[in-house]
């Protein structure tokens, strides 16, 4: 399982003080807890005191992961921005049928949101989106996505890659969107259904492109 993998996944309690593991279990044990800390209290009110405390080591073993406050938050920004990343290439990849690839699209998003709330809003709300890097790690994980989604129009609806990027950043959006404002309603609607009433919604537009390969060529 890869580092961004056992973040998101996490541990329900936190391994008793003293325990022996692994750095990069022990790494990924402080990502939870520092997530679990910034979400509750914000990065400028967090302290690594609080961090320390939540993941049960003391304060020199948390240091010698990370030597500031800053690179912890810029370490578990990038393990999340990368695991959105990564569910959306995967839903993308996991099928050539389109109208599949929309809905896996739209559900990677609200998945991401609803396993994920904590690292969701660490992700988009955060109170250090100021930062340039932090920043910079947003808006590359949102460029990614896009590009992702980018290539697959440009390949099968055969237009230019300027409209075909604009397309892309529609679906994106829609999706960043609705499944924030889900997690913000509090899930009143299920996740199924509001998976399928959002990806119907971007698959009306989306099928109006034909596929190249279904053209007849003259």
């Amino acid at each position: 399982m890869s580092e961004a993998a056992a973040a998101a996944s996490g541990p329900t309690h936190m391994p008793a003080r003293g325990t022996r593991l692994s750095r990069s279990a022990r790494r990924a044990q402080l990502l939870v807890a520092a997530r679990d800390v910034f979400a509750a209290q914000g990065y400028h009110a967090a302290a690594m005191d609080d961090i320390a405390e939540k993941a049960g080591v003391s304060k020199p073993v948390l240091y010698q992961h990370f030597p500031g406050k800053l690179e912890l938050y810029r370490a578990l920004l990038t393990t999340y921005a990368d695991e959105l990343v990564n569910r959306v290439r995967e839903a993308i990849n996991h099928t050539q049928d389109n109208r599949e690839r929309v809905h896996a699209a739209v559900a990677a998003y609200f998945d991401f949101v609803a396993g994920e709330g904590h690292a969701y809003r660490l992700v988009f709300e955060s109170d250090l989106r100021g930062e340039p890097e932090a920043a910079a790690l947003v808006d590359g994980a949102l460029t990614k996505c896009i590009d992702a989604v980018a290539a697959v129009v440009t390949e099968d609806a055969g237009i230019d890659g300027e409209r075909a990027r604009l397309l892309a950043v529609g679906l994106v959006g829609l999706s960043q969107v609705t499944a924030q404002y889900w997690l913000d309603s509090e899930q009143t609607i299920p996740r199924d259904e509001a998976v399928a009433l959002m990806s119907a919604l971007a698959w009306k537009g989306l099928a109006g492109f034909p596929l190249v390969h279904d053209q007849v060529v003259q």
